[in-house]
């Protein structure tokens, strides 16, 4: 894949993450991209796609801990988010 695909899917991913729906799940992943996408290797930026297709109520209560992350979704990506979102919160 070459860089000029790979900016094109970390834009979209970028203007998904702020665009989810519910204003909680924007801020965890809108803030997420805006912090770490240009960072994210391709197979990261893979990961954090199939996130994107998670219900925004799911990704929440995986970020709070209210629900367990599925074994699939339960990745070291997945644990940075979830850090990040807790920094941001406090």
């Amino acid at each position: 894949m070459n860089d000029t695909n790979l900016d094109i899917r970390r834009r979209k991913a970028r203007f998904r993450s702020w665009h989810r729906g519910m204003r909680e799940a924007d801020l965890i992943m809108g803030g997420f991209a805006d912090a770490a996408m240009d960072g994210l290797n391709p197979d990261e930026l893979e990961r954090y796609e199939e996130l994107l297709d998670v219900p925004d109520a799911d990704l929440i209560r995986w970020v709070t801990g209210e629900l367990a992350v599925p074994a699939r979704y339960d990745t070291p990506l997945f644990r940075k988010i979830a850090a990040h979102a807790r920094t941001v919160r406090t």
